[in-house]
């Protein structure tokens, strides 16, 4: 939910307050953007106000804060981690279908939220985990756990969306057009109902698939592309019913050994999975009725045919398709989402000047600014300068939300922070000017 906390801040340019430039640099350097407040008042106000806008009257700003469902940098964050539980677990087939099922349960005939099912981070909870088709998803909120307790700032929904579309590009998938923002369900009792995710051996394979990937809001080339993420993970008898115990490319794992697997290198995302049940010459494989059907219904056909074909357009459209799936039912905050690629995006944190429509009069700008009087700050002096890391970045540019963190972090680790001006360490300021000086003088003696 978001989270709205409205101040008001006079901003006014008065010998002892900062230049506009140097407050339109604070703003943007903040990430605030200037829009004007809804009107509130008559037409009479609103010409009164411009009238005084065009006598050197400026209006009083006041600072909105917007905190979006989840927080950017500990997405990002949150994905190096998950990385890291990719290398050494090979668990990249259960968090893509941890992803899935969380987002699978959505049906499109229902529109409130959350009953109509879809990525809102259900599947934590015992009701849903419990779901015949959920059988050993708890192993893989086992590994997802302890990264939401180290980010609380990200919810469930988005974590499971992340960790599924991060499976995928590591195995050597296509990138993900992924956004971020999902709210999470808050209970047990909003949990969906069991029966809305597929079953592996239906008595009419390619009507079933369509049943549930229609209610979805899906069509055929979708069913068939999402389809081909079977090109990893394997499946277990213990678990779904299906396959073999072990087989030659199964039975010493990477991870945990066991299971039989529908391509032979069952970590590498790549278009073998249909290869395999086109042609359907290794009885170690497994072929399921659903992916048989891929085959044998004339629709499905045609898009099974080309995958098999050209891998190229294989991860083309599996890339739309598994990000439309991730966003199945959701409710975003902010509404529209956010990406963690896109810098204008990714500000899952944003906050906005707004102008309040009552105008002050303000005196003429000075061109130098004078300190602020000790009076002005209730007796305190010149307040230090708030840390601002793209002061300190190359050529000014703005640093990401992870190394703004790290770079705070050191500060204050110093002995700075935002508050007071870091203490000067003069013995470390000694050793500086004598290392430089002993780098000068090799130079000059090379």
């Amino acid at each position: 939910m978001a989270e709205r906390l409205a101040t008001s801040a006079t901003l006014l340019p008065s010998a002892a307050s900062p230049s506009s430039s140097t407050r339109r640099a604070a703003v943007a350097s903040a990430g605030l953007r200037i829009r004007p407040s809804p009107s509130r008042f008559s037409q009479a106000a609103r010409r009164a106000r411009g009238g005084a806008a065009a006598a050197g009257v400026v209006p009083r700003l006041r600072v909105v804060r917007c905190m979006a469902a989840s927080d950017a940098a500990q997405l990002k964050s949150a994905r190096e981690d998950i990385k890291e539980i990719l290398k050494t677990t090979y668990c990249h087939p259960i968090m893509v279908r941890l992803g899935w099922h969380d987002s699978g349960t959505y049906d499109k005939n229902i529109e409130e939220w959350p009953q109509r099912g879809g990525a809102d981070g259900s599947l934590r909870f015992d009701p849903e985990l419990s779901h015949g088709a959920n059988a050993g998803l708890t192993n893989a909120l086992k590994l997802i756990q302890p990264i939401k307790d180290k980010y609380p700032g990200i919810t469930y929904a988005d974590l499971f969306q992340l960790a599924s579309a991060t499976a995928i590009e590591e195995a050597g998938g296509p990138k993900l057009p992924m956004k971020y923002g999902r709210v999470d369900i808050t209970a047990p009792e909003q949990c969906p109902p069991e029966g809305r995710l597929p079953d592996a051996g239906p008595r009419i394979p390619a009507e079933h698939l369509r049943d549930v990937f229609y209610r979805m809001g899906l069509d055929d080339k979708e069913i068939v592309a999402l389809s081909g993420a079977h090109t990893l993970g394997r499946s277990r008898p213990d678990r779904s019913g299906w396959g073999k115990p072990e087989t030659k490319y199964t039975k010493d794992g990477p991870g945990e050994p066991g299971g039989q697997s529908w391509t032979a290198e069952w970590l590498k995302f790549d278009n073998s999975y249909f290869k395999d049940i086109k042609e359907q010459r290794d009885q170690e494989l497994l072929v399921l009725p659903t992916d048989a059907a891929l085959f044998d219904d004339p629709s499905f056909k045609v898009y099974a045919e080309k995958y098999a074909e050209d891998q190229d357009a294989f991860f083309k459209d599996y890339a739309e398709a598994h990000a439309k799936l991730s966003n199945l039912g959701a409710k975003f905050d902010p509404p529209e989402g956010f990406s963690l690629d896109d810098d204008k995006g990714a500000a899952a944190t944003d906050e906005k000047a707004v102008a309040d429509p009552e105008p002050t009069v303000v005196a003429p700008e000075p061109t130098v600014a004078a300190p602020a009087p000790a009076d002005a700050t209730n007796g305190a002096g010149p307040q230090p300068e708030p840390f601002v890391a793209a002061k300190y970045s190359y050529k000014k540019r703005e640093l990401s939300d992870t190394m703004k963190q790290k770079i705070r972090a050191e500060y204050e680790g110093l002995g700075g922070s935002p508050d007071k001006p870091m203490q000067s360490n003069y013995f470390l300021n000694i050793m500086i000017v004598i290392a430089g000086l002993a780098f000068l003088t090799s130079l000059v003696g090379n």
